[in-house]
């Protein structure tokens, strides 16, 4: 088939490689210069299998009213007019249940899992390096009431087949020494060992490159405006050349929608409702000072709710979300607020390790659904439009899974995993 795949994030790019595996001929549309310029640029870099909760449980409510009148907060709520953002608040609580949050993870889990098998063999097939990490993810906390939480949170995984280990302090001290000056804050941790990192956007970057030299095609710099329908068919996307500001339309047998945050809107004028609302995330990329000092573990610190990640010779402190509609300013004072805490944090947990003097900071539109559950299968109402968007805060650890069941559904056939895909059921 000719498909047009639009969107060139790391869900977009996943996708058009397992396209070309099964021999389609493939365009890939994106606003941007490159692919992974936007939500895949600078995310927290970790692969979270095990660590894959829904934000929503039952103790997430309560969580948000303390928090809302916080500009640190590691969640955010403006609330606004748009009633889209008070659909997607209503569906959130309506999950903040212990029944909807072991339902929802068990999916994700499934889908994690995967994915990760995925991405192992394109990594082992491609050879694709991209500062790849595999020494686990380990989860700290600074209060025993917090560590307890995440003891039984753990046990919650384990009953899906999870391996998340329960670590007392000096346990956490020796799965991250790193940690030893902050030492006497932490209460416990939890860890998987099968959990990795690494940086998203090289990684999408190379294998964008990769689909090139395969003989996909990139229209980079093209405004993806509307999709044109026929009858219960789409026909053609019409595009915008951001440079010469010349439109034009292109025609396929299947179109695939990838463009995060901004999916919803692109399929509503087909009466389609997808319930995706961008959660505004904050990250700041550092240089190391003292790498030798500096964590290699990747870390979860649960106080802030926040990601550290490294990068070769430099860290990826990335977390927070803020529910504010599409705006990605990074200089209002709530946005600075919450970029410093960042920085702020990192040198609480390892002081004088990194440059603080260039601080890298990036905001990215997570797209988020109320259940962290992506939307991946065929529309309902256009038979060659599939949808591939809402993966939230682990577009990075589902990314190679979604691209490649993707392809899969796209061919007719069910990928091996117990997982709700959207659309019509596929045998």
């Amino acid at each position: 088939m000719r498909v047009v795949v639009l969107g060139a994030g790391i869900i977009g790019v996943s996708t058009a490689w397992y396209l070309l595996e099964q021999g389609h001929e493939v365009t890939v549309v994106d606003r941007q210069a490159d692919a992974a310029l936007e939500t895949s640029f600078a995310n927290g870099a970790q692969i979270s299998v095990s660590f894959c909760e829904p934000w929503a449980n039952a103790g997430a409510p309560f969580k948000v009213a303390k928090w809302l009148l916080r500009d640190d907060s590691p969640l955010l709520f403006r609330p606004s007019l748009d009633p889209k953002q008070w659909i997607w608040g209503l569906s959130f609580l309506s999950q903040c249940t212990t029944a909807a949050f072991e339902r929802n993870v068990e999916q994700l889990v499934q889908l994690g899992r995967y994915s990760h098998e995925s991405l192992k063999t394109l990594v082992a097939q491609t050879g694709i390096e991209y500062a790849r990490l595999e020494r686990g993810i380990l989860h700290f906390f600074s209060s025993q009431a917090d560590f307890e939480a995440g003891a039984a949170g753990a046990e919650i995984m384990r009953r899906h087949g999870v391996d998340r280990r329960v670590l007392n302090r000096a346990e956490v001290l020796a799965v991250e020494p790193a940690l030893a000056t902050f030492g006497n804050n932490i209460h416990g941790g939890t860890f998987t060992p099968s959990d990795e990192s690494g940086d998203a956007c090289v990684f999408t970057q190379k294998l964008a490159r990769l689909c090139a030299e395969r003989g996909a095609t990139f229209l980079y710099e093209h405004d993806i405006l509307a999709l044109s329908r026929s009858g219960s068919q789409v026909d053609a996307v019409q595009i915008g050349n951001i440079r010469s500001g010349k439109r034009s339309e292109l025609k396929a047998d299947a179109f695939v929608a990838a463009m995060g945050s901004y999916t919803p809107a692109l399929v509503r004028p087909l009466g389609e409702f997808l319930n995706i609302y961008p959660a505004k995330g904050y990250s700041a990329t550092l240089k190391l000072k003292k790498p030798e000092q500096a964590s290699v573990v990747s870390l979860l610190d649960d106080t802030r709710k926040i990601a550290i990640s490294r990068l070769g010779d430099s860290v990826r402190i990335a977390g927070t979300a803020e529910l504010c509609g599409f705006d990605s300013d990074l200089v209002r004072p709530t946005s600075r607020t919450r970029c410093e805490a960042l920085v702020k944090r990192y040198e609480e947990l390892f002081p004088g390790v990194a440059d603080l003097s260039e601080t890298n900071y990036w905001t990215g539109l997570r797209p988020s659904t109320p259940t962290n559950i992506p939307y991946i299968g065929r529309s309902k109402k256009a038979g060659n439009l599939w949808i591939n968007a809402g993966h939230g805060t682990l577009g990075w650890t589902h990314g190679a899974g979604s691209g490649h069941a993707m392809a899969e559904l796209m061919a007719g056939r069910r990928p091996p995993l117990e997982f709700g895909f959207y659309g019509a059921t596929v045998r």
